[in-house]
């Protein structure tokens, strides 16, 4: 048994608009089918004898919801592939699909109802406050979970400034995780670009932003790249201008911008009013930015991606989920909750294969065993073996704007 801890439910709600996953650009359209709840309620490790239950979390209604509809689209895609062909030994995946709203309180509420309704797995949630909310009371109870888009460290260790951390051993995730991101363009930029000199704009008190900024400092630091300027903004704030009048006046070879499309977009165009000529740098909250400033600003600018777009290993999944949804794949997170919901299969495929009954200890700890056992699996976006904190290693995808065009160059 693990440790009982008590969940604050305010701190949940605090965090609830911390985002996750750096954030792509998004679909407006509705997911398709949706339901908030489960038509009836049943015993928890209940269900037909040719059920598996499951939860799908996420956001789709809401200011994030160009996030959470990816994911939601992406989980039900595969799964609906995977009952087509007969299930998992002949048994049907049966989704209960709550919308969270990105919202802590909102999240542990449908937690619980879909422990009233007999789950044994859950996949989600999508921003990283709802998340760990998420993740916390699925600990309490040992029930297996991943999320495709979460990527603070925090999701899966409870206090991640602690090394020796104590891990959520149940809780894992398909994407990378903010420290990753922030190496991997400091890495970049210094050995693929030349880069010897670097500013930095980052948003203030947001998780993400300060987690990816923080791991580029330090990865530079190492690699012996001069951060030569270091500007911040507070949530909210549109105008950029003095912060990139500033860096302009450093002169950088790169500047880092571990923040969302919506302001990366309006933080790239003041940039270049200001006389920066430099590559700007992203984490995978660029994604969709080719639609928030012209092209001529964006020319050249890089960011990493835990997708590679119109590659082979992509292109039946793009092209089923064209047919499905009536629209392109909109971002990462489509294929990385795809990518989510085969790895939760194949581990609920091993506990069935024991013979154990869906919902009880022995089956949640088997579909845990099943997923920390990953060594090379191979997933729509790449290969999936865990590290000691359930975060897959994996290359990142690098994707540069050319043209006005956002277009897979590597993985790196």
């Amino acid at each position: 048994m693990k440790k009982s801890r008590v969940l604050s439910l305010a701190l949940a709600a605090a965090m609830c608009f911390s985002l996750l996953a750096g954030c792509g650009g998004g679909s407006s359209a509705s997911p398709s089918p949706s339901a908030s709840s489960p038509a009836a309620s049943q015993p928890a490790g209940a269900g037909s004898a040719g059920e598996i239950t499951i939860a799908l979390i996420t956001n789709t209604t809401g200011d994030y919801a160009q996030y959470g509809i990816p994911v939601h689209n992406g989980a039900k895609l595969y799964i609906d592939q995977l009952n087509a062909n007969g299930g998992i030994n002949g048994k049907t995946i049966k989704v209960l699909e709550y919308d969270d709203k990105a919202d802590g309180i909102e999240t542990v509420n449908a937690f619980n109802l879909a422990m009233d309704n007999g789950i044994t797995a859950v996949i989600g949630s999508v921003l990283t406050g709802a998340t760990i909310a998420l993740s916390d009371a699925t600990y309490e109870v040992n029930m297996p979970q991943i999320t495709a888009s979460a990527t603070a460290a925090g999701v899966t260790m409870i206090d991640p400034e602690d090394e020796n951390s104590e891990i959520r051993t149940n809780v894992f995730r398909s994407c990378f995780i903010d420290p990753f991101q922030g190496e991997k363009m400091a890495d970049y930029a210094y050995n693929k670009l030349g880069a010897k000199t670097a500013g930095i704009l980052f948003e203030t008190g947001n998780d993400y932003s300060e987690g990816l900024k923080d791991a580029f400092v330090e990865k530079a630091a190492e690699l012996g790249l001069e951060v030569v300027a270091t500007e911040a903004f507070a949530t909210g704030d549109k105008d950029y201008k003095a912060q990139m009048t500033n860096i302009a006046s450093k002169n950088p070879d790169v500047v880092f911008c571990p923040i969302y499309y919506g302001e990366a977009g309006l933080a790239i165009t003041q940039g270049r009013q200001a006389g920066i000529t430099a590559t700007f740098l992203g984490g995978d909250g660029f994604g969709g930015i080719k639609d928030y400033a012209s092209p001529e600003d964006l020319e050249g600018t890089v960011y990493c991606s835990g997708y590679a777009p119109g590659t082979e290993s992509v292109a039946q999944f793009e092209a089923d989920y064209q047919a499905t949804y009536g629209e392109p794949v909109p971002n990462m997170f489509a294929p990385l909750a795809y990518d989510a919901a085969m790895l939760m299969c194949n581990a609920l495929k091993s506990a069935e294969d024991a013979g154990l009954t869906a919902g009880t200890d022995e089956y949640k700890q088997a579909v845990i065993d099943a997923l920390a056992a990953n060594d090379g699996t191979e997933g729509i976006t790449g290969s999936y073996t865990f590290d000691p904190y359930n975060n897959p290693i994996k290359s990142a995808a690098m994707i540069q704007l050319q043209g006005g065009e956002e277009k897979f160059t590597e993985l790196y």
